[in-house]
């Protein structure tokens, strides 16, 4: 690993490209795709770095010749304005010319006035000094009047002449600008992203704004030779996705109004240059959202990437890690560096976010949050560096909002008794389940209950509590283990009942069928269950112990609700990922198949020989 003190002490690049943490074949195809402007479609989690990539295309691009587009009037067809392209610059130079010109003309007009309204003054006092006559005074004085009112209608019409003159409209202005645009068009509606005319409520009597000053270029134009980025393309309007096509295959996309109401709508300019390269975006489900043909074109012309999750567990990527550190704190421009100590406590927070054994995180963006949450800390403390320390105290104050519901539920149902971590009960069992999703996920206490009675009425065994899919074909496995392990159908003579207790929110996932399958064999064979213990694991049929995720989570929440022991798949114990302290507070117990597990959580006493028949099976 780098040899470091502080993050101080780590250059960062300025290159966007290189700021990439964790997705080295998207960065590869991002660089081809940049040589050859290609599109492409990153699609992945939230928060592994597809906006970033898309940013530092727009970096890569090789020098283009950027163009000013410039919207002028058509004197054959006014709601059709004509589109003229420069280059970069020179479209606003050009029109600051023309008003020059414009105004000069105006300044003229301005000191004839001027001197005809002088004339007109001292005409009549020099014709009465010279001809010594009040007559001709008074028909100096109304011909200069006349003179000048006429001269001024004259020069008046002359203005409304000259107006109709109209200066051109730039719509898409390069002043200035070395690097390829690049645009974020997420969320944008068909206006903003395709273009748009304005609508005009004066269309009468002279008061209208001409055709080609309404129009106003789309992200896709303003894109034009560079980058358009579009976050959840699965979201864009279906019609806004097809009109996007369009302008991919054509290169150049005429813009009109909108709004079918809008006097815009009668507008439609002739085609606009829009030669950009799209970088879509999105997660899994994005891709069933989006045109079929649209997807075939960035396909067809570009590469398709999956962003990864997480990347190994090697010095080589924990410095990684250590140089997103220094780089967070960059971009924040207001937290203090970090010491060795504490980029250790955050790739330990990788490791842990990652889910899985050897593995970090790539969704940079949680861990960038704890990052800035320390910062404030250690500014509040006046401390020079951020410790580790501030990194504890930061995992407090900025829990994600599925642990404070995670904390909230623990503590409602400890307080009513519902959840029980002391004694032996029969056919009662802790289960352990998770909220949220992997980017944010939280461990839960799943308290179990089971009853079986008398009847065999029931086809199936009942389960209550919300419980989804998954959970419910879960539930049905756990029959054939119990025929494997006790040699009977208990469904033919009994009804088997099982609830989830005050699940309200729901259940999804089998994560809960090793406790399922505890909770019923301990009602049918009446054996107590040690509240002690709470359970995780998904089941085979044939009584295998399956890996389940959120493991760390889980025995985080079994840790704050006071349980002592936890039992888990013996496939998941290299995932856990736990504080030494926190882990030291409860006894892991990795378990391969059901037998191990109800010897383990059960109390045998006077029941040894179902335990013999179970160990034997």
């Amino acid at each position: 690993m780098l040899k470091f003190k502080t993050t101080a002490d780590l250059k960062v690049s300025k290159e966007t490209i290189s700021q990439v943490i964790g997705q080295e074949s998207a960065v590869n195809i991002i660089k081809k795709a940049a040589r050859q402007r290609r599109h492409v479609l990153l699609i992945g989690e939230p928060g592994t770095g597809k906006s970033m990539l898309g940013l530092a295309m727009s970096e890569l691009l090789p020098k283009e010749k950027l163009q000013d587009i410039v919207s002028v009037p058509n004197p054959e067809d006014e709601n059709e304005p004509k589109i003229q392209t420069t280059s970069a610059g020179k479209a606003r130079s050009s029109l600051i010319k023309a008003r020059m010109e414009s105004e000069g003309s105006f300044r003229i007009q301005n000191v004839v006035i001027f001197a005809l309204i002088l004339i007109s003054m001292f005409a009549p006092w020099w014709a009465r000094d010279y001809y010594k006559s009040d007559i001709i005074f008074a028909a100096f004085f109304m011909g200069g009047m006349v003179f000048l009112l006429a001269a001024v209608l004259f020069i008046n019409m002359g203005k409304r002449f000259n107006q109709k003159v109209i200066l051109p409209k730039i719509i898409v202005d390069n002043y200035k600008k070395n690097h390829a645009p690049f645009l974020d068009a997420t969320g944008a509606h068909a206006g903003a992203l395709l273009g748009d005319v304005l609508h005009d409520p004066f269309q009468t009597g002279g008061l209208g704004t001409p055709p080609h000053e309404r129009v106003v270029a789309g992200m896709i134009h303003k894109a034009n030779m560079g980058v358009l980025f579009i976050d959840e393309i699965g979201n864009l309007e279906p019609v806004s996705q097809q009109e996007l096509l369009t302008s991919l295959q054509e290169g150049k996309y005429a813009i009109t109004g909108q709004s079918e109401r809008s006097a815009g709508a009668m507008v439609r300019t002739e085609p606009v240059p829009c030669n950009f390269i799209l970088i879509a975006a999105g997660n899994y489900e994005s891709i069933r959202k989006m045109h079929p043909a649209l997807r075939s074109r960035i396909r067809g012309y570009g590469y398709e990437v999956y962003m990864k999750d997480s990347m190994q567990d090697t010095p080589e990527n924990r410095d990684k890690i250590a140089f997103f550190v220094a780089q967070e704190v960059k971009k924040d421009k207001k937290i203090p560096h970090f010491t060795r100590d504490a980029v250790e406590a955050i790739i330990q927070e990788a490791r842990k976010m990652a889910n899985h054994k050897g593995r970090l995180t790539v969704k940079l963006r949680e861990l960038g949050g704890l990052v800035r949450a320390a910062g404030d800390l250690a500014l509040e403390a006046k401390s020079k560096f951020v410790e580790r320390e501030h990194i504890a105290e930061a995992k407090k104050i900025a829990r994600t909002l599925e642990q404070q519901i995670a904390d909230k539920y623990i503590e409602r149902k400890k307080e009513y008794e519902v959840i029980q971590v002391t004694g032996k009960k029969v056919g009662r069992v802790n289960g352990l389940a998770v909220i949220g999703d992997e980017s944010a996920m939280s461990g839960i206490i799943l308290p179990i209950e089971a009853e079986v009675t008398p009847g065999g009425k029931e086809r199936e065994i009942v389960a209550t509590g919300k419980l989804g899919e998954i959970a419910k074909e879960a539930v049905k496995n756990v029959s054939a283990i119990v025929k494997k392990l006790f040699g009977e159908d208990i469904k033919e003579k009994n009804d088997i009942y099982v609830q989830f207790l005050q699940t309200y929110e729901g259940v999804e996932g089998d994560s809960a069928s090793i406790a399922v399958a505890v909770a019923i064999i301990s009602a049918l064979k009446q054996v107590p269950v040690k509240q002690d213990y709470a359970i995780t694991g998904s089941l085979s049929v044939r009584g295998d112990v399956l890996p389940v995720g959120g493991v760390s989570s889980k025995i985080e929440a079994a840790i704050e609700a006071g349980i002592k022991f936890v039992v888990v798949p013996k496939s998941n114990e290299q995932d856990i990922v736990v504080d030494k302290a926190q882990l030291s507070k409860i006894k892991v117990i990795p378990v391969e198949n059901i037998s191990q597990v109800l010897k383990e959580v059960m109390d045998w006493k006077g029941k040894e020989a179902i335990l013999r028949k179970i160990t034997r099976g």
